[in-house]
Order: structure tokens, then C-alpha cells, then sequence
């Protein structure tokens, strides 16, 4: 009989919710992806080299070296105080920074080793960990901010500490890693091997003037750090799957032995059609509006929502909203989500979800990366 490596893991809550979602037919504001396409010009550019012959067969294990000196050039003006990444030795493209992430704890994470993991945490994480013999240390970030308690995280951080992992935008709350916690994380870290895989993919969606606070900008973290980040976010278009790790050489060479080995390559045309966008958009238009544009969908989703009884968390980065139910329901928040769904017509993930041990305090996540009429629609049965 064959013994589960993962026994206690089933289908993700985000399936589940998308598939009540289809079979209620609930608005979808669980699942994380837009409903909206990518750009035209992004679009007409994959057409294009889906149509170029010798655009069909394998793209270099580490990605079209174009692809990767546009990502560095981009890098490089986003973030004018850290160095550019080599696109030779420290980019990595990856099928999504899902693909990525798996590599980073494949390549560095031994039977035995420690992970820091703050929670609420993506669903991945845990998992992904685990399947490596490593051992997830998880420090709870306190609602309603989510803001690392460094003391907390000093209990938990031992000479078996392999790893640290962040997430800023953070999924679910949108938090954002300020510059005075990367410092703590630096002198955390100062005198041990410890590594840090700092989860980006939200990297532009930062919200109210915030400046974008990258693992990289910190001297004393970018030699430690896997940095990951995702064009399916940015260019609207998840289901593409095309993300990069960016690390110093040494760890690069070392998700390369594993990227090899699991996805070796990642889709030609869409390589390319990526190269364009960022070679074209050489003042970063695309990447720079992005706050603005969801910062306007944040605020417009929680003024549709204003007086209605919500309680609206705040959202300082990324694309959900999360929000307390209790002026309505005493419910736990995977039974009110169901509830949201098969009654309300609208789909919502819990938050309890994002813990390792069901931890409830009463959240759901709503994705507000939707069109205006989308959540005019959820907004008018979450009224009711």
C-alpha cells in the first residue's frame, strides 16, 4: 500500500472555492486571477512568435538570455540602489514562481532543516517544505496589520534555521515588509548561514505612496536571498505560468540543478512575447501604473462595500481584501464561505486556510483584481 508523503493535504480551498464557484454559479472573488486580459501589445506579440519559425522547440534551461537581460535592465531601473542582477549567473527563469519557490527549497532545504514561515501563509509553503524533510517554524503576524513580531521571530529562529521565508505584498493581507524589517531580518540573520527566499510577486502592487521594498535593496540580505517574482501578476495573465528567481550566483547555480530537473525549460513563444513587452516599455509605464490601477479597484471595491456591515481590513499592497464578518454570522469562515457561495452567489476564500493548524479568527479573502461591473455585481449581493 502506498504511504502518503502528504496524508493531511487535499485539494487546495482555492480549487474548492472555483469549483463551488462554477457550480453555483457565485461571482469568483476567491481565486487570485483577473478577469481581464494581458495588454494588446503583449498579446499581439505572442501571435507574432507563435507564428516565427523556430519559436516552437526548446528555450535554454535558464531562459531566452533576452528575456533575461530585459528582466535585468528592468531590475536595474526599479531598483536604482541595489546592483543589477547578472542575467547570466543570477536570473533564472521559471514556469510561474510556483516552479520557482519548489526549486529554491529543493536546492537548499535538507531532512531536518528548519523554515521559517510567517502566517497566514500560502498554501505552498507548508507543503513544499515538508516534501523536502525540512521542518516549517511558523510565527503568526497579528491581524489587523500583519506586521512581523521580531521577538517572536528570534524564539523560533535556531542554528538548524535553513531558511527564511517572505512574502511582501503579503498573500492574504497585503502587507507590506518595511524597511525596518528587512534591517531586523538582517540582524537576525547576521553570523548565521541562514538563507532568505523573499516571495515578490506582488512586487508592484504597493499602495498610498509606499516605496517598493525589495530583499535585494538590503546590503547585507542580497547575498542570502532568492528573490522571486511573476509576470502572470503583472501582465494579468496567471495562466501564462512564467516567473524568474533572482539570486547571487552561488544559490543560482544551485535552483539551476533542480529548475533542470523539474520544468528544464519554460514556453519559447511566451518567452519572447515577454522580451518585447519589457524591451519595448523601456521607462517601466506598464509596471510603474500598476499600483495606481488596483490601488483605484481597492478603493472603489471597499466604497461599494462602505456601510454595508463589512469590516474592511486594511490593504496596503497586492490585489485581496480581507474582511470580518461577525456583524453577521457567528459561523466558522469556511462554513460562512460556503454559505457566501451557495446563498449569496458570491465565491470568497476563509483565511483560516492560510494556517497551518486551521487557525480561525474569522476572515475571508476577497480578490478585487476584477472588472468594475465584476465587483459592482458581488457588491450588490454582498449588500443584502
Amino acid at each position: 500500500m502506498l504511504q502518503s508523503k502528504l496524508p493531511d493535504v487535499g485539494v487546495s480551498i482555492f480549487t474548492q472555492m472555483t469549483l463551488l464557484a462554477q457550480e453555483t454559479g457565485a461571482i469568483n472573488l476567491a481565486q487570485g486571477f483577473p478577469d481581464y486580459d494581458p495588454p494588446q501589445e503583449l498579446l499581439e506579440a505572442l501571435a507574432r512568435h507563435a507564428r516565427t519559425p523556430g519559436h516552437h522547440q526548446y528555450a535554454p534551461m535558464p531562459g531566452l538570455p533576452r528575456l533575461r537581460e530585459a528582466i535585468a535592465a528592468q531590475v536595474a531601473r526599479l531598483h536604482a540602489d541595489a546592483p543589477a542582477p547578472d542575467p547570466a549567473t543570477e536570473i533564472t527563469v521559471t514556469a510561474g514562481a510556483t516552479e520557482a519557490l519548489y526549486a529554491v527549497l529543493a536546492a537548499v532545504v535538507r531532512p531536518g532543516d528548519e523554515v521559517v514561515v510567517f502566517e497566514p501563509a500560502y498554501d505552498l509553503y507548508g507543503p513544499a517544505i515538508r516534501l523536502q524533510g525540512g521542518v516549517p517554524r511558523y510565527v503568526r503576524l497579528p491581524a489587523p496589520h500583519f506586521r512581523p513580531d521580531w521577538d517572536a521571530v528570534r524564539r523560533v529562529v535556531s542554528p538548524r534555521t535553513r531558511l527564511v521565508l517572505v512574502n511582501t505584498p503579503h498573500n492574504p493581507s497585503g502587507a507590506l515588509f518595511t524597511a525596518d524589517d528587512w534591517h531586523e531580518l538582517a540582524r537576525l540573520l547576521d553570523g548565521t548561514d541562514a538563507l532568505v527566499l523573499s516571495d515578490e510577486v506582488y512586487e508592484h502592487l504597493v499602495f498610498d505612496g509606499a516605496p517598493r521594498m525589495s530583499a535585494r535593496q538590503h546590503p547585507a540580505l542580497r547575498e542570502r536571498s532568492f528573490v522571486l517574482s511573476s509576470f502572470g501578476k503583472t501582465y494579468h495573465a496567471t495562466g501564462w505560468k512564467v516567473g524568474y528567481c533572482i539570486a547571487p550566483p552561488a544559490l543560482t547555480a544551485e535552483v539551476r540543478r533542480v529548475h533542470q530537473f523539474l520544468t528544464f525549460a519554460v514556453s519559447t513563444p511566451t518567452q519572447h512575447a515577454l522580451a518585447d513587452a519589457l524591451t519595448a516599455d523601456a521607462t517601466d509605464a506598464h509596471a510603474r501604473g500598476l499600483a495606481g490601477f488596483y490601488q483605484q479597484k481597492r478603493d472603489e471595491f471597499r466604497a461599494l462595500l462602505d456601510g454595508a456591515g463589512w469590516d474592511l481590513l486594511p490593504v496596503p499592497g497586492g490585489y485581496f481584501q480581507l474582511a470580518r464578518y461577525d456583524a453577521f454570522s457567528p459561523a466558522s469562515d469556511l462554513a460562512f464561505a460556503q454559505f457566501l457561495a451557495r446563498d449569496k452567489g458570491v465565491a470568497v476564500v476563509p483565511v483560516s486556510a492560510f494556517y497551518h493548524d486551521g487557525f480561525d479568527d474569522g476572515l475571508i479573502r476577497f480578490c478585487f483584481a476584477k472588472e468594475s461591473t465584476t465587483l459592482q455585481a458581488a457588491a450588490a449581493r454582498l449588500r443584502q
